[in-house]
């Protein structure tokens, strides 16, 4: 395999880093690639994307996430659960490790790139790590530097990521939880990850920061994928991990702006990143072949899927995780948007998977039931996936992104408000979950209705349309869609009781209420009045 000659030596002393081995620099896919074999970090076939196992940790830790409590930012940080305090002394000490160990490496990583595809809202960010395959995720995930950027030259690492997932805090003496730990001093923009080798934790930190970061800019940062249509209306796509964001925002008729993380700015919507990071459990090469294509390609990187001696692909197998992972550029997929950036959404959809099988499959939302359900967040955790869960339950993630906001989620949701008030974006409820009942009863919402429903949405086919009110949750359901079965636009007659369905549905809306009244009690009336009512 050929390698790529490399940049020499760069100046790590201001980060805390005297090293002592080789430290390559941005460095390239191939030798990237030659690095992670013979240090055994993943498998190769030939032509095909690198293969690697994450051990223990198969997803993110965010009972391990700790926020710095410092003066320049704790008054802004919502403190509590999420974003759990760490000393500035408890940090120094972890980075004195931090810092140590990645100048007793061998050798070194340094990826420099941009999180933002907007310029004047983008940061430079800096990895340093010594595993080539978490640099060559950091070289997927963020946006490069190229030979055409005109600030390259003056590029300034405004974050710095020091990953050594090889090592673990102690907790008696670190302030941790346990040995695992992700923290952010917000005041520096430094990030610390150790003790998982899941390579989500990279994208994720960052993500954190411009969630941080961006409202003080007058931008609203949002865990949403994106596309627009030849006629230039943006879609926005907010939902929570399997509710089918890349999936369906990665859509042959319209150009992909990005797949999970956006601002949206004075100048319309800009992707965060520069590669897509989908899970490919059961990933269909004909409802996702854009998607599932990438997951053939040299350069991708595939994370925990099972692989035979052949070098042969099981995307059905989930007996290491159902969190399956492919990391790719953006451009892997035909028809992205080169520059990252489209204006305005025409169109803000809150994707759901109801395993409860309750919700229909589309609905228009007014603009107080769209920041009642936006600050809700609601997605349904399926019978199965943790010990003890029987039966689905839900789970109420805030702006469809709870484990990354720094800030108070009404904050977000004002954000939100004041987009939908300037620019009009008609807002819809989609259900990518169950029909015909619950998790085990009914079946899964086929992809090709939901593609035809938001194709109707999106081109304004149901700005006209008939629409009856939802008894429980008071949004506006389309009696008829194009291309669509009638019978599916009502859940209720999906059901084989009706009455049973009845009664579900006052069960869900039950928990919704509770939901808000205990986390948002001091919302504006007329969003609290919004939801469903019981």
């Amino acid at each position: 395999m050929t390698t790529t000659e490399l940049p020499g030596q760069i100046d790590l002393a201001p980060h805390g880093i005297d090293p002592s081995g080789i430290v390559y620099r941005n460095p390239t896919t191939s030798l990237l690639y030659s690095h992670a074999l013979r240090r055994g970090d993943g498998r190769l076939a030939e032509g095909g994307p690198l293969v690697v196992d994450t051990g223990a940790f198969t997803g993110r830790s965010p009972k391990d996430k700790f926020l710095v409590e410092e003066p320049s930012s704790s008054e802004r940080i919502w403190w509590g659960e999420v974003n759990q305090p760490l000393s500035e002394s408890h940090f120094d000490g972890l980075r004195e490790k931090v810092t140590s160990h990645l100048a007793a490496a061998d050798a070194l990583y340094v990826v420099d790139a941009w999180a933002g595809a907007d310029p004047a809202h983008r940061i430079g960010v800096r990895v340093i790590t010594a595993h080539p395959y978490h640099a060559l995720f950091a070289k997927t995930m963020f946006i490069e530097l190229t030979p055409d950027d005109a600030d390259a030259d003056a590029f300034e690492a405004q974050a710095l990521v020091l990953h050594t997932p090889d090592i673990e805090a102690d907790p008696s003496e670190d302030g941790t939880r346990a040995g695992t730990f992700v923290v952010l001093h917000p005041g520096k923009t430094e990030l610390l990850v150790g003790g998982t080798f899941y390579a989500g934790e990279i994208k994720k930190s960052i993500f954190t920061v411009m969630n941080d970061r961006l409202p003080l800019e007058g931008v609203f940062p949002m865990h949403c994928s994106a596309n627009v249509g030849e006629d230039g209306k943006v879609a926005i796509f907010f939902g929570l991990s399997g509710t089918g964001k890349t999936t369906l925002s990665a859509d042959p008729e319209r150009s992909l702006i990005g797949d999970d993380e956006h601002g949206w700015g004075d100048n319309g919507v800009f992707n965060i990143e520069g590669g897509c990071y989908a899970k490919v459990i059961r990933l269909s090469p004909s409802a996702e072949p854009e998607i599932f294509k990438t997951t053939q390609t040299f350069g991708t990187i595939l994370e925990n899927v099972t692989v035979d001696e052949l070098g042969q692909l099981d995307l059905d197998d989930d007996s290491k995780t159902e969190n399956t992972r492919a990391a790719y550029k953006l451009e892997e997929i035909a028809n992205a948007l080169p520059s990252k950036m489209a204006g305005h959404p025409a169109a803000v959809i809150f994707l759901t998977a109801d395993a409860f099988g309750i919700l229909p499959p589309i609905a228009k939302l007014s603009r107080e039931q769209a920041l009642f359900y936006f600050l809700s967040g609601f997605t349904a955790k399926l019978a199965g996936t943790e010990i003890g869960v029987t039966e689905p339950q839900p789970t109420f993630s805030t702006c469809f992104g709870q484990p990354f906001l720094p800030q108070h989620p009404e904050v977000y949701a004002q954000m939100l408000g004041a987009k939908l008030d300037e620019h009009h974006a008609g807002v819809w409820l989609v259900n990518t979950g169950w029909t015909g009942g619950p998790f085990g009863e009914g079946s899964r919402m086929p992809i090709a209705a939901t593609r035809a429903m938001l194709h109707s949405a999106l081109a304004g086919d149901l700005d006209d349309a008939e629409f009856r009110t939802d008894e429980v949750f008071g949004f506006e359901v389309p009696v008829t869609v194009p291309g669509v079965e009638s019978s599916l636009l009502d859940p209720r007659s999906t059901w084989s009781d009706p009455a049973t369905y009845d009664r579900k549905a006052r069960e869900l809306a039950v928990r919704f209420a509770e939901n808000f009244s205990k986390r948002f009690g001091d919302v504006d009336a007329r969003v609290r009045a919004a939801g469903p009512q019981v």
